[in-house]
């Protein structure tokens, strides 16, 4: 008598949550980060993966209204939540305040980081919407940019926010 082993294929989840203010709901293969759900089954590129570990920001969205990194996230855990990504803030034809001024301080070059930055940039104003630099420096601290520098980030995030009183 031999043994056989059952071969199981991957397990799949029901993922249903709100997304960019729409209703998602689609079978998919469990156990994979919020990213590659993001990415690979909703094909939304706009969230970035810059290094996979949770030291860049590039991959940041909003979950139930707070900042994550979407590579560190078990995609289950936005069963059922409000999420956000880049494409949910702004639209081409009226962009958000933070978009439009990193446009107008020349603060994008490759392109990698924008989303972050325009997260954590959007995360910044909602909890405080007139930051000193310091604050700015502070909100936008975990997210790196290897191109455009901080400076013109920095004034990108002050325009905005004069421009939200």
């Amino acid at each position: 008598m031999t043994d056989t082993i059952a071969k199981v294929g991957p397990k799949e989840v029901l993922m249903e949550l709100w997304l960019n203010n729409q209703a998602v709901s689609q079978m998919v293969t469990a156990g994979r980060r919020l990213i590659d759900f993001l990415r690979d089954d909703l094909h939304l590129f706009g969230t970035k993966e810059g290094c996979g570990e949770g030291e860049c920001g590039s991959c940041t969205v909003f979950l139930n209204g707070t900042a994550v990194l979407a590579c560190l996230i078990p995609m289950e855990k936005a069963i059922g939540a409000q999420v956000v990504t880049i494409e949910g803030i702004g639209t081409p034809t009226s962009l958000h305040p933070v978009q439009q001024a990193l446009i107008e301080e020349a603060g994008v070059q490759c392109g990698i980081c924008t989303p972050g930055m325009v997260m954590a940039g959007v995360d910044l104003l909602q909890r405080n919407p007139a930051p000193n630099r310091e604050e700015i420096i502070e909100g936008i601290a975990g997210n790196l940019c290897r191109c455009t520098g901080y400076q013109k980030i920095i004034a990108a995030v002050q325009r905005a926010a004069q421009e939200t009183k």
